[in-house]
Formats: C-alpha cells, structure tokens, sequence
C-alpha cells in the first residue's frame, strides 16, 4: 500500500508542477480528462492532462497521467507528450498527431510491482470545444495500444 501511495503523490506533483508552470497565462492552459481502453495489458484506463499554450506554431507540451485497472493489475503511466496540430481555420475539428517518453508503474496483484520507462506515439481528432478521441501506440513499458475518449476544459 506505500507504493501506492508514494506513486499517488509523485502523479499529484507532476501535475502540479505542469499546471504551475503555466499559470501565467491562464487563457492559454487547458486541462483535461480521458477514459478509454488499453490493450497489452487489456484494462480500462482513466486520467487527466494539462495542455500548455503552443511552444512554437502548432506545438504544444501535452504531460498526463493515466491510470489502468484490470489483467490482474494496476497501471499508472505519467506521459511527457508533444502534440503537433493541423488545425483548419474553416472546420470545427482538428487533427492531432504527437509523441513522448513515459514512467510507468505496474502493480500485479500477487503483490509484485515494477517501474520503468516507456515511448508513446499517438494521433487524435479534437473539437474546438473540447471533445477528443485519441489512439496511442506504446513501446517499453507502455501499453501496447490506447484506445481514449476525452474532454479539454478551455
């Protein structure tokens, strides 16, 4: 139970320090969540994302945290993600495609847990106002394919 709790703090803090980072521009920032499917370990998955303002035209830093439940086990994945967008001034949704390394802890149920690294590609459709679906293919550690669905609060 203290892995858990130590991994619970050490997501809280991630997402407070990205969320801190950009509270100078509030109109900027937009916060997040999601809930979808994973496969690879097979589990339903939930979690949150903080989106800061673009870095360059087009290029945004995406971090989230997700959590998975089921196959006998327990997934937390904090993602440090870039999200290049091809947006279309003339269309209500845009298309998404980005990348990024994760730290991903494991928990299998027999007490056993795991930490360790992993790569996220992934490609998405989002409205204007906020609606998201987002498919994510992962390398290491990562869970091999995300299927999510998702709000940003503007």
């Amino acid at each position: 139970m203290t892995q858990r709790f130590r991994c619970a703090a050490l997501l809280l803090v991630c997402l407070a320090w990205a969320s801190t980072a950009r509270a100078q521009s509030p109109a900027q920032t937009e916060y997040g969540v999601r809930v979808g499917v994973s496969g690879d370990p097979g589990q339903f998955v939930i979690g949150g994302h903080v989106e800061t303002k673009p870095l360059i035209k087009h290029l945004t830093f995406r971090p989230n945290v997700e959590a998975g439940f089921g196959d006998s086990m327990t997934l937390v994945a904090v993602n440090f993600e870039f999200d290049w967008r091809f947006s279309n001034p003339n269309h209500s949704w845009f298309i998404y495609v980005g990348a990024g390394p994760a730290a991903v802890w494991s928990h299998v149920d027999n007490g056993e847990g795991d930490f360790g690294g992993g790569f996220n590609f992934l490609v998405g459709v989002q409205h204007r106002r906020g609606l998201f679906v987002e498919v994510k293919l992962g390398a290491g550690h990562s869970p091999t394919a995300k299927f999510m669905v998702g709000y940003a609060f503007k």
